[in-house]
């Protein structure tokens, strides 16, 4: 695996020279300064807004983050036809597709802990000078919901990498992850009314199968949003704390097996 860590490293260091990656930082800094403006617009739940606006901040420029750089390091070797140099020498097309994995969730890592810092910033001001005696806010939770969008994004990754085993058009990878993104953002949720509706409307089969199927074989991404959690000062279950992190292990796992296998047998023009 000491190649796969060579091909996660130059993958990572190309991921943070993209003029990209500046521009979401400086959209995230933008939105960062927007909460500390929207929560003063509340007279009350104020902290609430804040926390929620900030998790979410850092959840969409992680977002952005594997969708328009993370797709584009995958397609720039084959671009390129560098991908010919790399196979070519001792580092097989698994160790190069795990280590491609590695280096996108590492620049992910790095977006999620700086501005997993800053968005402290609008919700320290919102404790500070606009704070109630009602509002329940736990540091702990907080920093928990921030590791848990860091967990969506690395589950997010392994999708990307899987289409990018097949697909050697960076747009047709990009629509397949965002695709299955918001498939997975929306199942649970389509699951569960259509469970609570099933006594007062007659639902299809047919229907039930489909967002069944979907439910487990797409990510379940909602299961990952703790931000409720943090704005109300919510105490989480380690129950499910810890089967959600063992599902996005094994999700991911099942991922880069299939496809490091597609990938292996690929044949490049």
């Amino acid at each position: 695996m000491t190649a796969a860590w060579y091909v996660a490293l130059i993958t990572f260091k190309e991921g943070i020279k993209g003029r990209v990656i500046f521009g979401i930082f400086i959209i995230a800094l933008l939105l960062f300064a927007a909460t500390t403006v929207v929560t003063t617009l509340f007279m009350r739940d104020i902290v609430k807004v804040a926390v929620d606006l900030s998790l979410s901040t850092v959840s969409f420029a992680g977002l952005l983050t594997l969708f328009f750089i993370g797709v584009n390091l995958f397609s720039k070797d084959l671009d390129k036809r560098t991908i010919y140099m790399v196979i070519s020498r001792p580092i097989s097309r698994p160790e190069y597709l795990i280590g491609k994995f590695m280096g996108i969730v590492f620049l992910s890592l790095l977006v999620v802990v700086f501005l997993g810092i800053l968005s402290s910033v609008p919700v320290i001001m919102s404790k500070r000078f606009y704070y109630y005696p009602e509002a329940k806010f736990d540091w702990g939770i907080y920093c928990v919901a921030v590791i848990y969008i860091f967990i969506k994004l690395a589950v997010i990754s392994a999708v990307i990498t899987f289409f990018a085993s097949f697909t050697s058009n960076s747009f047709i990878t990009f629509i397949l992850s965002l695709v299955a993104y918001i498939i997975g953002q929306s199942t649970e949720g389509v699951r569960l009314l259509l469970a609570s509706q099933v006594e007062k409307i007659e639902v299809s089969p047919v229907l039930s199968y489909v967002v069944d199927i979907a439910y487990y074989v797409f990510p379940n991404i909602s299961a990952f949003d703790l931000k409720t959690q943090a704005a109300h000062g919510l105490s989480i279950n380690y129950s499910y704390a810890f089967w959600t992190a063992l599902y996005a292990i094994f999700y991911i796992t099942i991922a880069i097996v299939i496809g490091a296998l597609i990938f292996r047998r690929r044949e490049f023009p």
